[in-house]
């Protein structure tokens, strides 16, 4: 089930994110997440009280989450962005998670398919994201899920880490 993040779901939201970055430190980072900087549970905590955090739960465990809403930060003002849309028409999927205990179970797309569905109920017309530039597997991901690569800028993750990101996009089905 894919619901609205509460305050009570912070302590698991961050288990995740721990679990991922754990992973990484051991295995090579492909996120460009760092630990205590990005993603936090202050940050899981500011996007749970905007209302636009949403978690996968399965059998009373959170599983994977990811914030969603139309806030497009000023890099993405630079890409050549194939679809026109005014702000409000435009979801923006922002620190989708899935722990790597978890990876391989077809969760990442439920969470997709749920953004598209939330964005269509919306309004939007198309769906904008960015991700490490380095991240193939998300990359891939979201390339097997129809998103297009439309540019690539540098940019400072939380005002403090230089990273180089890749901006891609999906153009929603238009409403009969």
């Amino acid at each position: 089930m894919i619901r609205k993040a509460t305050l009570a779901d912070v302590a698991a939201i961050v288990q995740t994110y721990t679990q991922l970055l754990e992973h990484e430190q051991a295995n090579g980072s492909t996120s460009n997440w760092q630990q205590d900087i990005y993603p936090t549970a202050q940050s899981a905590e500011q996007a749970i009280n905007d209302g636009e955090m949403y978690v996968l739960e399965q059998n009373g465990q959170i599983v994977a989450s990811v914030v969603l809403n139309n806030r497009q930060a000023p890099e993405y003002q630079q890409m050549p962005w194939l679809y026109a849309a005014e702000d409000n028409q435009v979801l923006v999927i922002h620190t989708l998670c899935i722990p790597p205990a978890q990876s391989g179970q077809g969760l990442a797309t439920q969470m997709l398919e749920f953004a598209k569905n939330l964005a269509q109920n919306t309004n939007c017309q198309v769906i904008r994201l960015d991700t490490y530039a380095h991240n193939e597997p998300a990359k891939s991901l979201y390339q097997k899920h129809g998103f297009h690569i439309v540019g690539y800028a540098d940019a400072m993750l939380q005002g403090l880490i230089p990273e180089e990101l890749v901006f891609m996009e999906f153009e929603l089905p238009a409403r009969a």
